[in-house]
């Protein structure tokens, strides 16, 4: 029997619109209001203008192991899936999810509809869908804690930050335990969701009056998408998750390294990491896409107040947004250009043959 069609998230273009402005004006306020109070903007030209060739040669690397590693995510948490398809995937989904103003909805549904075209079913594309995504999660909680401790190993006064990486460990421990609790068992799925049943109803009973909570029944299903999958590849997934968040922060520290020349002392490596890390948490303020302006104002703050002077700082985090974010705009343009085409002839003949043994069109799009 054919797998049940699961449903994608459908798009609301007007509450899509108002956090799409909403979105821009924060990015416009945290750039031209508060990071010329804690960064230089010509500090940054100066410091950009005295880079070297070898300087951008090392960051045009990084780059490129960077995007290397992104394919690797999807691979891992979807049995069958190559490489190159993986990348596709991913990156075709960065490009709507950063691009497009509150993008998030619309490139979940075009990852549905990417994993039909390549003849992953239903079931099996929620589970790598859901999974990629929660070790995401996971990987931005686990950073600030890691981040707080190359701080202090590093010499240098971290008491300031305890509270970032308590913070992050407490709520990645009790993420982690959940998680843990849902996959090993049904029983536990369902206590599960009774306890947030008992958390959400006094707040839905709030603001969505007359209007109940059951999160029992989504607790069970999660499982029954996830658990699986999760318990055979996790190591892989984990190091695939890993693996982008290293390489990303390689294209951070040649940047910093770069523009305050390979010929001085410089950075350490541990207080870059801790000030790199330590500003992930800013990806948990859903309000920009990918942390756009948010991180980058603790990054510069978290630099200056480690010693990195105001220029350098600044302008190694312009250098690492701009690399880390125009190529894979640019690059997943062109997968989602090149999958269009294919993906369209795949998912039409997938349909035509579902057809013919009278199963009824597949799920494809959103």
């Amino acid at each position: 029997m054919p797998e049940a069609a699961s449903q994608p998230p459908t798009l609301d273009t007007r509450k899509s619109v108002i956090l799409g402005l909403l979105g821009l004006v924060v990015i416009v306020l945290i750039f031209v209001r508060v990071i010329p109070q804690i960064g230089s903007y010509q500090g940054a030209v100066a410091a950009l203008e005295a880079m070297t060739t070898a300087a951008v040669v090392c960051i045009v690397v990084s780059v490129v192991v960077y995007l290397a590693a992104y394919g690797l995510p999807f691979m891992a948490a979807t049995p069958g899936l190559g490489y190159w398809r993986s990348q596709q995937l991913n990156q075709g989904a960065f490009a709507i999810s950063n691009g497009v103003p509150a993008g998030g909805a619309f490139g979940l549904g075009v990852q549905y509809a990417m994993l039909a075209s390549y003849g992953v079913g239903p079931t099996a594309s929620t589970a790598a869908i859901t999974a990629v995504g929660v070790w995401s999660i996971f990987v931005t909680l686990g950073l600030p804690i890691l981040g707080v401790a190359a701080i202090q190993l590093s010499g240098q006064a971290a008491s300031s930050y305890l509270w970032t990486a308590a913070l992050g460990l407490l709520i990645l421990a009790v993420s982690i335990v959940g998680f843990a609790l849902i996959v090993r068992s049904e029983s536990a799925a369902r206590r599960i969701g009774g306890i947030g049943n008992w958390a959400a109803s006094p707040l839905v009973r709030r603001f969505r009056k007359g209007q109940s909570v059951d999160l029992i029944p989504s607790a069970l299903k999660f499982r029954s998408n996830i658990a699986d999958l999760v318990t055979r590849r996790w190591p892989a997934i984990t190091a695939a998750q890993l693996s982008v968040s290293i390489t990303q922060f390689l294209i951070f520290y040649m940047a910093l390294r770069g523009v305050e020349g390979w010929d001085a002392a410089g950075t350490s490596l541990l207080v870059a990491f801790g000030a790199f890390a330590v500003a992930q948490i800013g990806l948990m303020i859903p309000i920009t896409p990918g942390g756009l302006g948010t991180v980058d104002a603790a990054m510069i703050a978290l630099l200056t107040a480690l010693g990195v002077p105001a220029g350098a700082a600044t302008a190694a985090d312009l250098v690492w947004r701009a690399a880390s974010f125009v190529p894979q705009i640019a690059i997943g343009v062109i997968a989602l250009i090149t999958w269009s085409r294919q993906g369209t002839r795949a998912l039409a003949r997938r349909d035509a043959a579902r057809r013919e043994q009278g199963a009824g069109p597949a799920d494809t799009a959103p």
